[in-house]
């Protein structure tokens, strides 16, 4: 029987597309290997958002290298955004990799093991027997922001049918799936591309019907596309959870406008006073990129304040990192020194520490609602609907089940309680 294993690297996207790929193999009659060096076949699924995860990538293949030398039968493939728009140049600057294929594209995978007598035994249906799982609803972007490659990588925008994700979300809970997080480059783009242009919100409705199902996210939204329609379907739905990832990138007009996000930092801040005010209790993460090309100590201190006066639950802070394909790699310099980047990356984290700490601290001494995904260090874990991240400890098996947690402990990055059981 073919052993395989699934190196993942990158956002959630990746992680749930390796997810389908585990399904097809599974179905195809092969086996989960332990490590990638017990594995007959090695699918690398990469990300390149940034020069590090590429690094990460690149000493993996080198060390698949290796293997492979010593093993002439070891069998390797390659997908995710360091796979561009043609195979030929990936295998001939790695002769390791025996093939590639863009992200998601399971059809060019499918093809690839039937060539290779890889045909399912079963019927292959995407699903999941976690309590949580992600579920991809549009690929790729439209927008081109100039620092970033996944345009490049995964092409432009193609949602999946309405009806689609429905079933597989129905087959999902049928497997004991209890949350959904739809995903996308920008979910807020899902639908315009199909017949009678359902959207976001159409999709968020009719999976809130599904009987099963408890708690429905979504992940990632572009402040230009965020929609009335959608934030009043969150504040009404009964399974849609209060949060919205919304990243902000910069608090600078004129670095906004150089990275092409399409707002100004004051329409950014109008649109997080609606969703307040017509959600009160919910919770708003956000990405930040520290260092753009001329990001002046001034301009850097428009995106500290906006940070200070917007209060996150969660900032992910990246320092710049140029693409080679990516616009701004091409017009501007990376002028800004690796020292002053890390320096701006730590006065931002250092700023939302303190501010998650002090969000956090106010559910001490209350109840929250749990979804337990599973344990960890002990302990079980789950996140409630405004994916605040809680530890607990209680008897028996509480996965899947949603659990009434006393807050005891709380700190910046996650939270701790007790359970009474009934």
């Amino acid at each position: 029987m073919l052993s395989y294993y699934i190196w993942t690297i990158g956002c959630q996207m990746n992680r749930a597309e390796s997810r389908r790929i585990a399904e097809y193999l599974d179905s195809a009659g092969c086996k989960a290997a332990a490590g990638l060096s017990d594995a007959d076949l090695v699918v690398l699924n990469t990300c390149v958002v940034r020069q590090s995860a590429e690094n990460k990538v690149m000493g993996t293949l080198g060390l698949l290298r290796g293997l492979k030398s010593k093993r002439s039968d070891l069998t390797v493939l390659v997908t995710g955004c360091f796979v561009g728009s043609g195979d030929q140049p990936l295998r001939e600057r790695y002769p390791e990799v025996d093939f590639s294929f863009r992200p998601g594209d399971y059809d060019e995978l499918i093809a690839w093991g039937r060539t290779h007598g890889m045909v399912p035994q079963r019927k292959w249906r995407p699903g999941a027997t976690s309590p949580c799982a992600s579920v991809p609803i549009i690929q790729g972007c439209d927008n081109f922001c100039s620092y970033c490659i996944v345009p490049y990588r995964r092409g432009r925008e193609v949602s999946r049918s309405l009806e689609d994700i429905v079933c597989e979300v129905q087959e999902m809970t049928r497997r004991s799936t209890k949350e959904v997080t739809l995903l996308g480059q920008n979910v807020d783009s899902y639908g315009h591309d199909l017949p009678g242009q359902p959207d976001l919100a159409d999709l968020l409705a009719a999976l809130d019907s599904i009987d099963e199902l408890v708690r429905i996210r979504f992940l990632t939204n572009h402040p230009k596309d965020i929609s009335i329609k959608l934030i009043d379907m969150v504040a009404s739905g009964e399974k849609v959870c209060e949060h919205f990832h919304l990243p902000v990138q910069a608090g600078d007009d004129d670095v906004l406008k150089a990275m092409r996000r399409g707002y100004t930092a004051e329409q950014y801040r109008e649109i997080v006073h609606t969703i307040r005010r017509r959600i009160p209790q919910v919770s708003l993460s956000t990405d930040v990129i520290v260092g753009f090309p001329g990001e002046t100590e001034e301009q850097f201190g428009h995106t500290y304040s906006l940070i200070e006066d917007l209060r996150f639950d969660v900032v992910h802070v990246a320092a710049y990192s140029p693409r080679p394909e990516a616009a701004a790699s091409r017009e501007y310099r990376d002028d800004i020194p690796l020292p002053v980047k890390k320096e701006r990356f730590a006065r931002i984290e250092a700023l939302q520490a303190r501010i998650a700490g002090e969000i956090n601290a106010r559910l001490q001494g209350m109840r929250v609602e749990v979804l337990v995904e599973g344990k960890k260090g002990g302990k079980w874990f789950g996140r409630t609907r405004s994916d605040k991240l809680v530890f607990f400890e209680a008897p028996g098996d509480r996965a899947g089940q949603v659990d009434m947690i006393m807050i005891n402990r709380t700190s910046p990055w996650s939270l701790g309680g007790d359970v009474k059981l009934e």
